[in-house]
């Protein structure tokens, strides 16, 4: 793992903050970082900002041979990430993934990404002194763009007013779980990418009414505002979380579901932002884009899925999503690369008066895990670890000297 030189680094906060001195002490009277002239190298971040990894994965990969090691040391994962500053950790919920089990051959005896495997990824996260944000995607499967299938249970609704309470129902019933047990998450996403809508793709015919793209934005708004409505009858304190992919539609989606759809009760306009898909808004761009829709919204703004790979190269068999095409200018794919990929970004937002980053599936290494299109991992030349299981350099992001 590389380091900064002369620099170690502990967790105090929510940010990486330097324990370790070379030379001479600062000079209080001409400090090199003003905001804290007894110790100049602090990481220049507002307070609270959030340093978060999706770590979504983390189980399913532990119970399928994937180990995790720090300068070469076989560690908790949780406990990697927040020993290096992570102080947010952000997990999926699916109603009822069954085929989380049917993948496997013997079939497998417990599901991922339910309710108990999310309870059991919270208590760790908890314990290693992170906060959680849960993401319902409303569906028993990925949630996307491009995909919003109703879960299955759902499927026979046929009535607007049932679906609502049955969002609210489950919503309400999960949280009420979690709360009892002392697990209750500081931030819940509503809808997971809902550029078009939630519940439509191949749905019985009430559900294509909940696609925004073909204008339905009241009666999509009604949902949301009933699954709203249930975190808040758990705990006013979670804040809570509306997801659209690419900062391009950002003023667009919230402009019309904030009128039309009639949504107003929530905290943070959350972005996914891949530089190599969303290449409308130019990294140097972002944090103007940024403060435009905190201005416009007056809503917290949070990228809360981004992700670059340090390698093209992989770990096993199965085809990985990015590194096929050519490198960003500036950012080869190099551990070096990445590492000043995602300090761009988190500087971005910082600039832009945004409250956090989060990188998507951090810990998405080569194992013996399944998913619906393969074994292993699409995504271990964007980890935040080697192809041996060692954090690389991108985990130190979060001390990283932003200005």
């Amino acid at each position: 793992m590389i380091r900064i030189l002369l620099t170690c680094f502990v967790l105090l906060g929510f940010t990486m903050l330097t324990n370790c001195k070379s030379g001479d002490d600062p000079d209080p009277e001409n400090p090199e970082n003003p905001e804290n002239p007894e110790n100049p190298e602090v990481p220049n971040v507002p307070e609270g900002f959030m340093f978060g990894a999706d770590l979504s994965y983390v189980n399913q990969i532990l119970d399928h041979g994937g180990v995790y090691k720090d300068e070469g040391t076989e560690k908790n994962p949780y406990q990697i990430f927040s020993e290096h500053g992570t102080n947010l950790v952000r997990l999926r919920l699916w109603h009822n993934p069954s085929w989380t089990k049917e993948v496997y051959d013997p079939e497998g005896d417990q599901l991922y990404n339910d309710l108990y495997d999310v309870e059991e990824a919270i208590d760790q996260a908890k314990a290693q002194g992170m906060d959680v944000l849960l993401d319902f995607h409303y569906s028993d499967v990925w949630a996307d763009p491009g995909t919003q299938r109703i879960p299955a249970a759902w499927e026979e609704i046929t009535d607007l007013e049932v679906l609502k309470d049955s969002v609210y129902n489950y919503t309400f019933k999960v949280l009420s779980y979690l709360n009892d047990k002392g697990l209750m998450p500081e931030m819940v996403q509503i809808g997971n990418e809902t550029n078009c809508g939630m519940m439509y793709t191949d749905a019985p015919d009430l559900f294509p009414e909940l696609e925004v793209c073909d204008d339905n934005w009241a009666n999509a708004g009604e949902v949301i505002n009933r699954a709203i409505e249930a975190v808040n009858d758990v705990s006013e304190d979670t804040r809570i979380i509306l997801h659209v992919a690419d900062p391009a539609h950002i003023e667009w989606w919230f402009g019309e579901m904030t009128s039309s759809g009639g949504v107003s009760n929530f905290d943070i306009i959350g972005i996914s932002y891949y530089p190599f898909w969303h290449d409308d808004v130019s990294i140097n761009n972002l944090s103007a884009e940024i403060a435009s829709f905190k201005n416009q919204f007056n809503k917290d703004i949070m990228i809360v899925e981004t992700a670059y790979p340090w390698t093209t190269d992989g770990d096993d068999n199965y085809n990985n999503i990015f590194g096929g095409d050519d490198p960003i200018s500036g950012y080869p794919y190099t551990n070096q690369g990445q590492y000043d990929l995602i300090t761009e970004i988190t500087q971005e937002v910082i600039d832009g008066g945004g409250i956090g980053v989060i990188y998507w599936e951090p810990a998405w290494i080569s194992s013996n895990m399944n998913d619906l299109w393969g074994t292993g991992s699409s995504w271990e030349n964007n980890a935040f670890f080697d192809f041996d299981g060692n954090a690389n350099q991108a985990m130190d992001w979060p001390g990283h000297m932003y200005e």
